[in-house]
């Protein structure tokens, strides 16, 4: 994997908006401390000016905006800022080959899993992590700072989180991949799909219905992408929704356990990741190594 180089103060980074259309005003904190305290030089996309319906303009000018950044050796970091819907749209029209050569860090989560996946999938790691349109939330802090960690190279030895009954105990090593669930879902045998196999598999989602969740995992498991894991982080599944009048009668937690019991791989439960203020970066494509017992839980990381 291709590790792109730590940010240093005076760097320029380029942010963008390749999904969803905002308000540009709800940036200005972001872009304040980008600015101002983490003093990088920031140069904003057309995107983040631009609308056409809901999202931040056409698909050409978001692809065009985000393949800009990617060519030019002189920005070292790219910013989505914010998510939505919007990235699986542009995907396929980018060309990598200019970020190979210069590798720099893409920031987002959510809908930017596609964008993830795709850097993954020519072998650049890049950092699942809060966005810029979320930088000014006082609770969100210690989300920001671990981003800060990532990309000014000062990330943690490792994570440590609380215990949880569902989790499976052993011990794992292998890249991290993953993301959103609903769009590794809508991946598969795609551009966009990345090779499970060996792999320590994250996933997190927002606003599906419990159904939804149980038709995504066993969709993972009918198309073969669990039998091979290396292990399995379980993060935040948020505002899911069950049916009042057909209840599921589990949570997401114990429908996702349920599935991946026949398996032998690592898995840990309720891992502070995804559309949660308490939200960890992630180096997604990097190697790291899955700790599970029955009195600690933790990510390791090295270089």
């Amino acid at each position: 994997m291709i590790f792109p180089p730590f940010l240093r103060p005076g760097d320029t980074v380029g942010i963008v908006s390749p999904a969803s259309w905002f308000a540009y005003d709800e940036l200005a904190e972001g872009l304040h401390i980008l600015r101002n305290i983490w003093k990088l030089n920031v140069v904003e996309g057309q995107s983040l000016h631009a609308m056409d319906g809901p999202f931040a303009g056409s698909d050409n000018l978001r692809r065009a905006d985000l393949q800009r950044f990617f060519d030019d050796s002189t920005v070292r970091a790219v910013f989505a800022a914010r998510g939505g819907y919007g990235c699986y749209r542009i995907a396929d029209g980018l060309d990598l080959t200019a970020l190979r050569i210069h590798p720099k860090w893409l920031v987002g989560f959510s809908d930017v899993t596609v964008l993830l996946s795709l850097l993954q999938r020519h072998d650049i790691v890049s950092l699942h992590g809060l966005m810029p349109r979320q930088f000014g939330d006082p609770d969100r802090a210690e989300s920001l700072e671990s981003v800060r960690q990532w990309l000014f190279g000062d990330f943690p030895a490792q994570y440590t989180v609380p215990t949880h009954a569902l989790n499976r105990r052993g011990r794992a090593t292998g890249p991290l991949i993953g993301g959103n669930l609903t769009m590794l879902i809508n991946s598969l045998d795609t551009p966009t799909d990345v090779d499970f196999s060996g792999k320590i598999l994250f996933i997190e989602d927002i606003d599906e219905t419990l159904f939804s969740l149980d038709r995504m995992m066993r969709q993972l498991q009918r198309a073969g992408r669990l039998a091979n894991l290396a292990g399995l982080v379980v993060g935040q599944f948020t505002d899911m929704r069950d049916n009042l009048s057909l209840p599921f009668g589990q949570d997401s937690f114990h429908i996702i356990a349920e599935i991946v019991s026949g398996y032998d791989f690592p898995v840990l439960f309720d891992f502070p990741a995804g559309h949660v203020t308490y939200n960890l970066a992630l180096p997604i494509g990097h190697i790291v190594q899955l700790d599970v017992q029955y009195d600690s839980a933790k990510l390791h990381f090295r270089l």
